[in-house]
């Protein structure tokens, strides 16, 4: 594809990089890389080792333009959109810019989140920043391209960064996990030996422990940000009829048994929505989770759909009238994300849940994408663990969990960050 012209670096001071050693020397993975790994699959055009680079504010319009230009490049995460700053109403939204001179060569939406009285904040890259992360002059030489980032965000008053780099580090077929839990020996996905390994990932999480980042995990069940381990189907060079066969067996029986008893999936408009919310807070009460506001889904299908119309869809299965399943599913690029769902349990022995999802991934594969992403899974195997359920769930469509480098955290105020972790740790 031609070359997208972008406006050039801003004149203003630059922050370059200080002169260190590189890091966290290693090479990309071998072979083709999958395109369930979002932006381990970019090939951004990367500056030459012995240039600097430069991080500069951009304006909504150059970031969205930078991330049409990789449409042909699979997909960016749907959180460093600029459309995603302006859901997220309690933060403040930025983007910035990598600049090779006057070249535009990545982009990250920080979201800033102020401490009360204090005026400092979080600045946070969910799923970010949008790098060439497997080309070796960005994963073997991280400094360049981190150290002008941290230094922009210091000098706009952030007492720390958070972010998570799309970088992928292990995965798991579906046989591979499913194998794993009937032993019960083995209590965490991270005990078992993977199917693959990314060395760009090893060499993005070396890097970062090194030079003091923080790997932020949970005690048990899912962390307050981003997941580290999801769970994708992938879904090139496959048709239908090779997905339903991946599926297990229970998965094939429940999508026929909703089809039997006339289960119909269609997608919704905005005014659904509501159909949909009452649905999502009868699933909050029963699963014991606190529900997001009507309003906030509101903003997502203003926000989503206005930065491009098929970005939100809402897909809703019905049983002889009544609202059997909902889902909220978001598309970037070649990438489609299951991102919320809802489902009765009146109508639960129809199986709607498995007819919407199987809508979903016929209609991921008839738009053209590569991965049908069910998002967040945890790492637990313990049959004991009540999030195992959602484990399995996942685990019937026949795809793969996949690990991630995780957030990382880089105090840059110790004595604020030590009060900003006491915060949420009292929450």
């Amino acid at each position: 594809m031609p070359r997208q012209a972008f406006p050039p670096a801003p004149d203003r001071t630059t922050h370059s990089p200080p002169a260190t050693s590189p890091g966290g020397a290693g090479s990309p993975p071998g072979g083709s890389t999958s395109p369930a790994a979002a932006l381990a699959s970019l090939r951004v055009s990367a500056p030459a080792p012995t240039s600097q680079v430069a991080v500069h504010p951009i304006d909504t319009a150059t970031h969205l333009a930078y991330l049409r230009s990789l449409r042909s490049l699979r997909s960016a995460s749907f959180l460093q959109t600029p459309a995603w700053g302006r859901v997220k109403t309690d933060w403040r939204a930025e983007s910035l810019g990598w600049y090779d001179a006057d070249r535009l060569v990545g982009v990250g939406l920080v979201l800033h989140r102020a401490m009360p009285m204090i005026g400092r904040s979080l600045a946070y890259l969910p799923e970010g920043p949008l790098l060439d992360w497997a080309s070796p002059a960005v994963s073997g030489d991280l400094d360049r391209w981190l150290d002008p980032l941290v230094a922009r965000l210091r000098d706009s008053g952030a007492f720390a960064v958070r972010m998570g780099p799309p970088v992928v580090t292990r995965r798991w077929q579906a046989a591979t996990v499913k194998q794993a839990i009937a032993d019960p020996v083995l209590t965490r996905l991270g005990d078992v030996p993977a199917d693959s390994a990314d060395a760009c990932g090893d060499a993005v999480v070396e890097h970062l422990r090194r030079t003091g980042w923080r790997l932020q995990t949970a005690d048990g069940g899912f962390s307050t940000g981003q997941p580290r381990h999801v769970f994708q189907v992938r879904l090139e060079g496959r048709d239908e009829h090779q997905l339903l066969a991946g599926m297990n067996q229970q998965w094939r029986r429940n999508i026929k048994k909703a089809a039997k008893a006339g289960v119909t999936v269609r997608e919704g408009d905005r005014d659904e929505l509501t159909a949909f919310h009452t649905l999502y807070r009868e699933t909050a009460a029963r699963d014991h989770f606190t529900p997001r506001p009507l309003g906030y889904f509101h903003t997502m299908w203003d926000e989503l759909r206005g930065e491009e119309p098929d970005r939100l869809r809402l897909h809703l299965a019905e049983h002889q009238g009544g609202l059997a399943a909902a889902t909220l599913s978001i598309r970037v690029g070649e990438h489609v994300w299951y991102s919320y769902g809802a489902s009765s349990t009146k109508y639960r022995d129809v199986r709607g849940s498995n007819a919407v999802q199987w809508q979903l991934i016929r209609g991921a594969l008839a738009d053209g994408a590569s991965v049908y992403d069910l998002r967040g899974i945890t790492d637990t195997l313990d049959e004991a663990d009540p999030h195992l359920g959602l484990v399995q769930f996942k685990v019937g469509t026949g795809g793969e969990a996949v690990e991630y480098v995780g957030e990382w955290d880089l105090p840059l105020s110790r004595l604020l960050y030590r009060a900003f972790d006491l915060y949420l740790r009292r929450r």
